[in-house]
């Protein structure tokens, strides 16, 4: 009987400890805070916290952006994938007027660039000057 306990304990201690180390082994997610709304693939996503996952195994397939807060998500497709050996993680954005566009995901075995419609940019930096414009005219009346 104490052989049959011992038995079960150690598959139960082997179960688990293929547990951790599948998660251990997750590819590319990271947990990101960002201070601000941005926009990714068209969608505008809100200041927050947001994990960072792999849609598949192939690092091509996208990168699932979903916030830890509340529902907020988005699909995100790289143009380009580069494999880094760097540990740091972290996320970029180009700014037109008051928007932030995510623009690049490091992880720790990768760099994805994302894409950034130029259109889009143009529109918010348009935007930008026609408030200002709009608001200094609306001051004068």
């Amino acid at each position: 009987m104490k052989k049959l306990c011992l038995r079960i304990a150690v598959a139960l201690v082997g179960f688990a400890g293929l547990g951790i180390t599948a998660k251990a082994q997750v590819p590319d997610q990271i947990v990101v805070t960002i201070p601000f709304a941005f926009v990714v693939s068209g969608k505008t996503l809100p200041a927050g916290t947001y994990r960072v996952n792999r849609v598949g195994d192939d690092r091509w397939d996208g990168l699932i952006f979903s916030s830890v807060e509340n529902r907020a998500s988005a699909i995100v497709h790289p143009i380009e994938v580069e494999s880094t050996p760097d540990d740091k993680a972290h996320v970029s954005f180009e700014t037109a007027g008051d928007e932030h566009f995510l623009s690049k995901i490091e992880t720790a075995n990768n760099v994805f660039t994302i894409p950034v419609s130029h259109a889009a940019i143009l529109l918010a930096s348009g935007k930008s000057h026609t408030n200002t414009a709009s608001g200094s005219s609306a001051g004068t009346d």
